[in-house]
């Protein structure tokens, strides 16, 4: 904060935010925030606790800008923090400089990082792991039985939506099982706008050391998951140093479970709410697929993501990109654009002849490496789950449910249920 050219940027920077909306830590009314952002216009000028951003709010800017090579992830194109106004302190500053990994780099370097996470995961390798995940789940639709209190009442989210995913990556991961609720409740308190940034410093670091000892383990006795497959040179190719391949799983974990839980635990509280829906899933009149594509659309699993930095001035209508600034991608507004989805864009509606044509996995080169895995996952979750239980339903108010103190994933701090 002392460099000299600091005071002068923070004085430009709150000329340029007069009248920004600010993103709520606590995420107290997401649906209130959701319509402002769009109200704001194409692009609205937000503050991130005290920090300024611009942030995309329509579909077809958001495609455009997420392909322009003049946005790049390089923390070092971002004017405030090479001026000295943001620094280590700043308690986001670990979701944009999370250490080098294919989320951080842009061009070839990202190409090199993300080839070999792709090749682990292609359509072929998801079948292969179909079966796993089925048996995951009944096994986890068993714990939800035995899991209920006295009055019935169990967390689907605890019991069910959380566990899952991080079985799912930790298999394709090779983590030991019993590490799970270890790195459930690190990701948990590092994203939780609750913790305080020295502590989510040090569980970065913790972290760290937790992934560089599974890859020199792995580097040691190689076996058949997507570490291992990091770890490993193509023939020919340039092998991951030991930094990248950490990187990579750390953000890839995070990714790999905290998307999916949003997005089971979105879509059952979608058709509970719409019961007339839920009515034609089960039916078999609509499918699963659409029930999957309309909750990734209508109520994203990452609000924000954070962030990427204009390496030259860039014009999006009326307004400029100034070089330096930094543009957030905000995926909620975006799968609630009228001019894509129409003027009822604001409702849930599994029939939406557009529920498939939305970018909340991303668009171009950064595309979420993990989008087909999130999808194969929901999509036996939630028939399953409907199909052991059709009863389900809320064991609270849904106006009750309240959201956990996170900027960019749009999660639930418990999901209480009935099993019926």
């Amino acid at each position: 904060m002392n460099c000299p050219h600091a005071a002068a940027a923070r004085a430009a920077e709150a000329d340029r935010s007069a009248g920004a909306i600010t993103i709520d830590p606590m995420v107290q009314d997401l649906d209130g925030e959701t319509a402002r952002l769009r109200e704001a216009g194409v692009l609205a000028r937000i503050e991130l606790l005290g920090v300024p951003a611009w942030t995309v709010t329509r579909h077809a800017e958001a495609r455009q800008l997420l392909v322009d090579q003049r946005l790049v992830k390089d923390i070092e194109a971002w004017e405030l923090w090479r001026t000295g106004v943001v620094t280590r302190a700043w308690p986001l500053i670990g979701m944009i400089d999370a250490g080098r990994s294919m989320f951080t780099v842009d061009g070839a370097e990202h190409r090199r990082l993300r080839t070999k996470t792709s090749q682990a995961l292609t359509p072929r390798r998801l079948e292969a792991i179909r079966p796993a995940i089925e048996k995951f789940t009944d096994e986890l639709l068993d714990n939800l039985e035995a899991a209920r209190d006295a009055n019935g009442v169990v967390d689907l989210k605890a019991v069910f939506a959380q566990p899952l995913p991080m079985k799912v990556v930790g298999m394709l991961m090779g983590v030991d099982e019993a590490q799970h609720p270890m790195l459930t409740r690190q990701y948990k308190a590092f994203f939780s706008m609750l913790t305080p940034q020295e502590e989510r410093l040090k569980l970065l670091a913790d972290l760290d050391v937790f992934y560089t000892d599974l890859v020199r383990e792995k580097t040691a006795h190689p076996t058949d998951d997507l570490t291992s497959a990091l770890i490993l040179a193509e023939e020919g190719g340039e092998p991951l140093t030991e930094e990248e391949v950490v990187g990579n799983l750390k953000a890839m974990v995070a990714a790999g479970h905290e998307t999916t839980i949003g997005l089971i635990l979105n879509a059952v509280r979608a058709l509970l709410a719409h019961p007339d829906q839920l009515a034609k899933v089960l039916a078999g009149e609509v499918g699963w697929d659409a029930v999957v594509e309309e909750t990734l659309r209508w109520d994203t699993p990452t609000t924000h993501l954070l962030m990427r930095f204009a390496t030259e001035d860039i014009t999006v209508g009326d307004t400029v990109i100034r070089k330096g600034e930094g543009v957030v991608i905000s995926y909620r507004a975006i799968g609630r654009d009228t001019g894509q989805h129409g003027e009822d864009a604001d409702a849930f509606d599994i029939t939406r002849p557009t529920r498939n044509r939305h970018m909340t996995f991303g668009h171009g080169p950064h595309i979420c490496p993990g989008a087909a895995l999130s999808r194969v996952e929901a999509g036996i979750a939630l028939p399953a789950l409907f199909g052991r239980f059709p009863g389900l339903r809320l064991a609270i108010p849904d106006a009750e449910i309240t959201k956990l103190p996170v900027m960019t994933q749009n999660d639930m701090a418990a999901f209480p249920v009935l099993l019926g």
